[in-house]
This record gives structure tokens, C-alpha cells and sequence, in this order.
């Protein structure tokens, strides 16, 4: 037994020597999350996508037409970034991609109004940028609204009715919406607290791949080897420890700074969070072990790896509901470890929820890692013989 844990740290010191002479694997760890940790903290800082440039078609050029523009861009998801009379003018902007909207005032807007007629009012958005679009149409369709019931309601104040007959009559029934787990409404609750792990487990795919399949490349396998007693278990252990330790150091500070300074909410157990996290961690090691076991050329290996990591964003279904999904789509989820974390995240950061609910997805996890065993006489193969390609 002493012989082994020797071996496993005969490979460890040799694995740091590597990692501190090649600037690369400290970069793409440590420098990459330092970065996407403060680019997503500071996109939506104020919980929403904020100011998004519209322009206003004013057809109508009266005094109702310009308060309705200039109570539109008092509201803070919007910015008109141009008024004109001219549509065209306004389409070219669109085209442009200086603009995500355009909201049109019909000629006679205001006539309608005064003769209790129905103006029609149009308003078009670019579906090219979806949170832009999005955005711009929600405050649209918004400012329509209540500018139809402004009017209403300066009508019949005229009549003589009092605000309360008048609020009962524009709108009878009063929606109270409670938002489970985020009263705030701030989409970086559920966007940042996903896909900063999710970048965290691509990195931990695409080094464990390259640290393993470096080696196959420049022809080193024997020597990890010797290192290691010629044990195939104890090369893997001794090499994956200092990632390991890197990649978990990574998440909880990433967390730390999500649910203690940035006051992302936790209800639920954060211990069984953090246990999620590194299950996830190990996952995706076993994982970059699998790819570069299957197929043992670094450059083939690293491909899949990016193709199957980035596929785990859309799959999760953080951004998009799994339910929503085509059944084979959303059956190939369940073969992304992000699904399962984000699940885990769900359960113990948002509901609060026993831990039964997390207990099949930590399951999912580990079963994960015993993948890597099925490749596992197939890698030992391709380090003693490296009959590979080295391309």
C-alpha cells in the first residue's frame, strides 16, 4: 500500500512539473473561469437585459404621439435610439443591427383616439438577437397597453366616475404574480449559477483530454507510466489529483462569490450543492478519459469533446424546458452531466427540496464515472504500444 500511494505521488510531482512549464493548462483553467466569472457577473448586472435600442416611427407628430415616445424611453429595458418619420429610414437601421425594434404611431393616432375609434399600432422586432428582440417586444406590447388604458381612464374621469369605479372597469381582475425561489425576476439567477459550471466541466473535459492525450502525442506514455509502478489506475489517480484539486478550488470560489457576495439565493442544503458540483467535476473527467480512451488522437478527441460540451448547454435545460423538447432530444439529455447538476441546483438552491429529489441525479453522475472503466484496458493499450497517429 505504501508502494502505491509512492507511485501516486511520484506521477503528481511529475504532473505539476508539467502543468507549471506549460502556462497553457493554468491559463485555460484558472485564467478562463476568472474571466467568464466576471463577464456574466457584470452582462446583466441588473438581473434583465437592460436599454435595448429601438426606434420610434412617429407618422402621427402630435403631442400624445411624442409623450407616448418619451414615456417609452423612461423605462429602463429600452433606449430610442432614433425618431423619424420615415419607416424605411427605421427598416435600414434594423437591417443594420443598430436596433432590435421599431415601434410605429400611425398618421391619425390621435384623431382615432378622440373619436373612440381603435388605432392601430404596429411594432416589429429583429429575431436575430432573441434576448434584443425579445426584450424590445415585451416593452412594446407593454407600452400599448397601458397606454390604451390611460386613455380609457382619462375618459371617464371626464364622465364623472371616481378612480376606483374606473380601475374596476379597465381592469376587473388584479393578477398577483409571486415568483418561486427569485421574487427579484433576475434571469441571471438561473442563467449565471448554470452556465459558469457549465463552462468549469467544459474545461475539466477539454484538459483532461489534452493531459491525457498529450502524452500519447509526444510520446511520454512510459514514462507516466514508470512513474506511476506501471499501474494503469494509479497513472490516471496520480495525474487527474492537481486538476481535481484546480477544478474544485475554481467551483466553490465561483460559488462563493454567486450565493455570498453577488446574493444569488440558496435554500436548500448548501453541502449537498457542493457535493453536486464535485460529482459533476468527476464526471466530466471520466468523461475526457472516455473520448480520448475511444479515440486516442488528441486532435479527434478534442473535436467530440467540444462538440458534446457545448451540446450540454442547449440539453440542460436552463435556457430551454426539456419538456418542450422533442422526445429524442430530450432523451439525449440525460446523457449530459450538466443536465444532472443543473438539476441538483434546482433541487437544493431554489426548492429547498429533500434530498431523494437530487439523490437519482447524483446516481446519473456516478454512473458517469464508471464509464471510463469500459475504455480502460483500450487506453492502457494505446500508452504502452502508442500505435496511434500522432496527428
Amino acid at each position: 500500500m505504501f508502494i502505491i500511494f509512492q507511485n501516486i505521488w511520484r506521477v503528481l510531482l511529475r504532473e505539476l512539473h508539467m502543468m507549471f512549464a506549460r502556462p497553457l493548462y493554468l491559463f485555460a483553467s484558472v485564467g478562463v473561469m476568472l474571466l467568464s466569472t466576471f463577464f456574466f457577473l457584470t452582462l446583466m448586472k441588473g438581473g434583465a437585459a437592460e436599454k435595448m435600442p429601438v426606434a420610434v416611427v412617429d407618422l402621427d407628430q402630435t403631442s400624445i404621439s411624442r409623450r407616448l415616445a418619451h414615456e417609452m424611453q423612461a423605462t429602463p429595458s429600452v433606449d430610442i435610439q432614433l425618431i423619424t418619420n420615415s419607416y424605411p429610414e427605421a427598416r435600414a437601421a434594423m437591417q443594420e443591427g443598430k436596433i432590435y425594434g421599431i415601434f410605429v404611431i400611425p398618421d391619425g393616432f390621435y384623431r382615432d383616439l378622440v373619436d373612440f375609434k381603435r388605432p392601430q399600432m404596429d411594432f416589429y422586432v429583429t429575431n436575430a438577437y432573441t434576448v434584443g428582440g425579445n426584450t424590445a417586444y415585451k416593452q412594446m406590447l407593454t407600452m400599448v397597453n397601458l397606454t390604451s388604458g390611460a386613455f380609457q381612464r382619462e375618459v371617464l374621469r371626464k364622465k364623472g366616475m371616481t378612480d376606483d369605479v374606473i380601475m374596476h372597469r379597465i381592469q376587473p381582475l388584479t393578477i398577483e404574480g409571486h415568483m418561486v425561489a427569485n421574487p427579484w425576476g433576475n434571469y441571471s439567477v438561473y442563467l449565471v449559477s448554470t452556465i459558469l459550471p457549465g463552462i468549469l466541466g467544459l474545461i475539466c473535459l477539454m484538459l483532461t483530454i489534452f493531459a491525457i492525450g498529450f502524452e500519447l502525442k509526444s510520446r511520454t506514455s512510459h514514462a507516466w507510466l514508470r512513474a506511476a509502478g506501471g499501474n494503469y489506475t494509479v497513472a490516471m489517480i496520480g495525474k487527474l489529483i492537481p486538476y481535481t484539486f484546480i477544478y474544485m478550488v475554481l467551483g466553490v470560489g465561483c460559488h462563493v462569490i454567486l450565493y455570498r457576495f453577488a446574493g444569488f439565493p440558496v435554500y436548500g442544503s448548501y453541502g449537498r450543492l457542493m457535493f453536486g458540483l464535485l460529482l459533476f467535476i468527476l464526471a466530466m473527467e471520466a468523461l475526457g478519459i472516455t473520448m480520448i480512451g475511444l479515440l486516442p488522437t488528441l486532435r479527434d478527441a478534442l473535436s467530440i469533446g467540444a462538440l458534446y460540451s457545448m451540446l450540454g448547454f442547449s440539453l440542460s435545460g436552463f435556457t430551454y424546458p426539456q419538456m418542450a423538447m422533442l422526445p429524442p432530444v430530450r432523451a439525449l439529455s440525460y446523457i449530459e452531466p450538466l443536465r444532472h447538476y443543473y438539476l441538483i441546483y434546482v433541487n437544493e438552491a431554489l426548492m429547498a427540496a429533500p434530498v431523494e429529489n437530487s439523490l437519482p441525479n447524483m446516481l446519473a453522475l456516478t454512473g458517469f464515472m464508471l464509464a471510463s472503466l469500459f475504455v480502460a484496458p483500450r487506453l492502457h493499450r494505446a500508452l504502452v504500444y502508442m500505435n496511434y497517429p500522432l496527428k
